[in-house]
């Protein structure tokens, strides 16, 4: 419906003028669309989530996003990446080289990751702190060892830090990504194979490891490093689902210095809060949506109007 005069300036949390059933109409219409192209054709195995979940979930975050900017003009000078690249390189902890000319020598452990986000939304400005920066939330546990002992193989990674876009754009500061869990990690798998509780550990790490990844190479664009530490919290939120669980990130970052020499004496600490998954809806049949869950999508709405407190 019409927003009420004044409406655009209420707190994202109180979200009072929002109209739930329109909405849930423009929800339930993307999924309708694409369940029914769906039907007329069986997918390949495992490709499954080019197949539905992809293109509902483009479908979904476009028509909110472009429903939302009334309400929020950060969204209205927003740039919207699908399938964006995501890089950072960071050195964390030492080692010593076990083969070689070098060997013997002490050198930092090096670690890259390059993200493949489904969708993600870059805007101008910064979006608020939840917490100060030198907030301490409690302790960050300190793993002894050896990534090489985790199932994680050592390869050569080109190293390079990414946002998405080039140095020069100015939507240089993350709002929200969107990350499809791959068919093969779909829950069902998991509950078949009596590791449900495994699920919500997957939907964490990757809402973590995503995050750091994008909070921080938006640090290093603004030219902060692990040397030069960020003098103002970035954060940055994350939507994980698989196309009808969905779970929700957000990500303060608050320090850059990871390497040996400066993490030392620093108290500052990265932190994410989410939640687990639950499902936006139970079926789609015989042509309409059943079990829609309004809980899932206020949450969807919420973090889309996100904005710095002054605009």
């Amino acid at each position: 419906g019409m927003a009420a005069p004044g409406a655009g300036k209420t707190p994202a949390r109180a979200a009072p003028y929002l109209d739930m059933g329109e909405l849930r109409s423009l929800a339930c219409d993307a999924l309708l669309q694409e369940s029914f192209y769906q039907n007329k054709k069986q997918p390949i195995l495992f490709r499954r989530q080019d197949h539905t979940p992809g293109p509902f979930l483009t479908q979904l975050v476009s028509t909110l996003t472009a429903f939302l900017c009334s309400r929020n003009p950060l969204l209205t000078a927003s740039s919207l990446d699908l399938k964006p690249e995501v890089n950072y390189y960071w050195h964390h902890g030492e080692e010593v080289v076990v083969h070689g000319h070098r060997k013997g020598r002490v050198d930092p452990v090096r670690f890259q990751i390059d993200d493949k986000p489904h969708l993600q939304i870059r805007v101008p400005k910064q979006l608020p702190q939840i917490v100060p920066l030198e907030s301490d939330l409690g302790d960050v546990p300190v793993v002894n060892h050896k990534p090489s002992k985790l199932p994680l193989f050592k390869k050569q990674y080109e190293n390079k830090v990414f946002i998405g876009s080039k140095v020069a754009d100015p939507c240089c500061y993350g709002h929200t990504q969107f990350h499809l869990i791959p068919d093969k990690l779909k829950s069902e798998r998991f509950v078949r194979a009596h590791l449900e509780d495994q699920i919500e550990v997957l939907y964490r790490a990757n809402g973590i490891a995503s995050l750091f990844a994008w909070t921080a190479a938006q640090a290093m664009y603004q030219g902060f490093w692990s040397e030069a530490d960020v003098t103002r919290p970035f954060v940055s939120q994350a939507v994980v689902t698989d196309g009808r669980y969905f779970a929700f990130f957000c990500y303060q970052l608050n320090t850059l210095a990871l390497t040996v020499e400066t993490i030392q004496n620093n108290p500052r600490k990265n932190i994410c809060w989410g939640t687990d998954s639950k499902p936006l809806y139970d079926v789609v049949e015989d042509g309409s949506v059943k079990g829609f869950n309004d809980e899932v999508l206020l949450h969807l709405v919420r973090f889309l109007l996100n904005r710095p407190k002054e605009l």
